[in-house]
């Protein structure tokens, strides 16, 4: 039987991955290709560009605080059939319409569809995988991020050059039904927990005679635990908040800077995207084992440090060279922040209560996401230029690596 080959928790994390790239590669990071050529044909401000943005997180935002609930009504599998249905109907409305106002509130409603798949999709890790092995299983989900880069930086270009001021609607459209066809797949795919095929997590059988220095190093002693359960998602919120907020300013603007700001083709632009994405695909796997064996808190110091570095040469001005450095850097380790989170707060909390904890978590996500690109697009239309907005950035995720060396984990749980 499959399950003796191949432990049907690698099945989840495939259709976690095809759910991630249509929830958030296609469903959001779509956005930053599309964004040039639509705002040209509606002729959209910097400002209005945050906003449709903004509003694709204040859905996000509110899927948050209903994901728990739909959970526990629906269960898991059909949440993420909902929430993928939802996000495939709303890109294919948004390619019908040429409003700004109408095109907002539809890409709003998208968010609520990529929120609910998100969390519930990641919330399965704890389910399906032991401690060990949790960090890798959440990266490897996280690939779909990255190949919906790559797919939206390969097709948009060609439609734009094909069907000129239409192309941006056909890359709606398209992509919408993509997403419609993968909920349809996942659905068939996914199980909530392992009980339901009379299997154990995956590692189950290893966990205990695992070196204890895994353990060890992605958890801190009992001494060392925080007062209490709401401090720990108030830390890990925090460090959240602000991955949200700056990640969503490069991801949504970098293509705009590239064909406004620095003058690249639409094409050339598309295949730096293109390329950051094909970069991206492995981050979270890569950095998300490395926090396995290496510790949470190390793994996160080391993404924000990258971060940091990527930000700070997008803000320097320093010609194409930086810019090119600057995207490689984020592309390398854009998407590992989710998936240590989520493995680490799998590690310290029951699997009933790490659901839970991880939709609060993500409430802090939620408003970094809203925040950032309303307040990105603004300042750079009064000062012409993102300059200013990833040197902010730039500054939140130093912040953001005081706040993760400070971190105190509570005991270690399997």
């Amino acid at each position: 039987m499959l399950h003796k080959k191949l432990h049907y928790a690698w099945i989840i994390v495939l259709s976690g991955a095809i759910t991630l790239f249509s929830c958030l590669g296609l469903g959001r990071f779509a956005l930053g290709m599309l964004l040039p050529s639509m705002g040209n044909s509606l002729q959209l401000s910097y400002t209005q560009m945050g906003i449709i943005s903004t509003g694709n997180f204040m859905g996000y935002l509110f899927a948050v605080l209903l994901c728990h609930h739909l959970i526990r009504k629906l269960g898991a599998r059909y949440a993420i059939f909902l929430g993928l249905l939802l996000v495939g109907a709303t890109m294919f409305f948004i390619s019908l319409s040429s409003h700004f106002v109408l095109i907002a509130i539809l890409y709003c409603i998208t968010g609520i569809g990529s929120g609910a798949a998100n969390i519930t999709v990641m919330s399965l890790v704890a389910h399906w995988f032991t401690v060990q092995h949790r960090g890798r299983a959440a990266g490897f989900m996280i690939m779909g991020n990255g190949l919906g880069i790559v797919a939206s930086g390969a097709l948009i270009p060609w439609l734009n050059s094909t069907w000129l001021d239409d192309g941006w609607k056909i890359g709606w459209g398209t992509f919408g039904l993509v997403v419609i066809i993968a909920a349809c797949i996942t659905v068939l795919l996914f199980r909530n927990t392992p009980a339901k095929l009379n299997l154990e997590p995956y590692g189950h059988n290893d966990s205990t005679s695992k070196n204890t220095t895994t353990t060890e190093s992605s958890t801190s002693r009992p001494h060392e635990a925080p007062n209490s359960l709401r401090q720990l998602i108030v830390h890990i919120g925090s460090i959240y908040f602000l991955f949200g907020f700056t990640y969503v300013v490069y991801a949504t603007f970098i293509v705009t800077t590239l064909v406004e700001q620095y003058q690249f083709s639409e094409a050339d632009a598309g295949s730096l995207w293109m390329t950051m994405g094909v970069l991206s695909i492995f981050s979270g796997a890569v950095f998300g084992s490395l926090s396995d064996h290496l510790g949470r808190k190390f793994g996160l110091t080391l993404v924000f440090i990258l971060h940091t570095l990527a930000y700070a040469l997008a803000a320097s001005e320093l010609g194409t060279l930086a810019l090119f450095i600057s995207m490689a850097l984020f592309g390398i380790s854009a998407f590992s922040i989710p998936a240590i989170i989520a493995a680490t707060i799998s590690d310290v909390l029951p699997i009933e209560e790490a659901g839970k904890a991880f939709g609060y978590v993500t409430f802090f996500f939620a408003i970094g996401q809203i925040t950032g690109p309303t307040l990105a697009g603004y300042v750079a239309e009064q000062t012409g230029s993102f300059t200013s907005s990833y040197l902010l950035c730039a500054c939140a995720t130093v912040l953001a690596i005081v706040l993760t060396t400070l971190f105190r984990p509570l005991t270690h749980r399997p």
